[in-house]
């Protein structure tokens, strides 16, 4: 196998709660994670030239270890000894610092890719191991679908899949360090926590109005003091027909679950219409628990 082509799904938090920080300085969450089908193309090639070499359409990403997706792939060449060469182009759709796990996505499928194209025998739960050493949402990434995660986001377990619904995306115009996030989130005094075993009930009676009623994210409470067009974004959607709106991750990505997908477009073109936002997708759930 010369060349090999993977999609690296995005996902959203439908519930994220954060139970206590580790004397590592690590968090320790509770989360309910859906792969969204939003990608990045990852392509991977073998290569006469020693090293790594990476390339990506957005010119502001790094191309050498300081990306997650070069991290990945030093990671098993140096791991099994594989002085061939190889080629990572990444064609990025997912937005970048959203929340979203995009780089995480990379990583995964880089692990997964290579793994395939190299006949390395690692199992899914090897690559997992693995994975949590390039970052905490990697496992999950290897894994995909509808999962809790606890710990500090590497304990997964399957979930009962997410009744069929359609999701808006949108990103506003700004970015912020997930790590200033979590910093700012500790200083709180007083925090609301999401209903994350009320998401679980909602997904075991395959009832996506009690799904979405239980969702939740802390890390809101932090983001909407200090970027208002979150709120804005959220208020915008619920108005206009999400069954429920919510802050992903670390943000400042929103999304919104609706029953139609023309219900979602509109949403979308009047989100994007009031400047809220120039990046708003409407996709779907994605259940399928594997890299493809």
């Amino acid at each position: 196998m010369d060349k090999l082509e993977l999609k690296a799904l995005g996902k959203v938090n439908l519930g994220l709660d954060i139970l206590g920080k580790k004397e590592n300085g690590y968090h320790e969450v509770r989360m309910v994670m859906q792969t969204v089908y939003l990608y990045d193309r990852v392509i991977l090639e073998r290569s006469k030239i020693p090293g790594i070499r990476l390339e990506t359409n957005l010119n502001f990403l790094p191309v050498n270890e300081n990306n997650i997706a070069y991290k990945a792939a030093e990671l098993l060449k140096k791991e099994f000894g594989i002085d061939e060469g190889i080629k990572i182009i990444l064609d990025k759709h997912i937005p970048v610092a959203a929340g979203m796990a995009g780089g995480s996505s990379n990583a995964a499928a880089v692990l997964f890719g290579m793994n395939r194209m190299y006949g390395l025998g690692l199992s899914e739960e090897e690559l997992k191991k693995r994975g949590v050493n390039l970052g905490a949402d990697v496992p999950y990434c290897i894994m995909r679908g509808t999962v809790l995660a606890e710990g500090i986001g590497e304990r997964l377990t399957p979930l009962p899949s997410i009744p069929k619904c359609y999701v808006l995306i949108a990103k506003p115009p700004l970015s912020a360090s997930t790590e200033t996030v979590y910093e700012k989130y500790d200083a709180l005094t007083q925090v609301e926590h999401p209903d994350i075993d009320g998401i679980i009930q909602g997904l075991e009676n395959s009832d996506i109005q009690r799904v979405a009623s239980g969702m939740g994210n802390v890390l809101e409470q932090v983001m909407l003091k200090e970027y208002p067009v979150i709120g804005q974004i959220k208020k915008a959607m619920l108005d206009l027909g999400a069954l429920g709106a919510l802050m992903s991750g670390s943000g400042p990505t929103v999304f919104g679950l609706f029953d139609s997908r023309s219900q979602a477009r509109m949403a979308a073109r009047k989100i994007k219409s009031r400047g809220l936002t120039r990046q708003a997708y409407v996709t779907n759930v994605h259940n399928v628990r594997r890299i493809e």
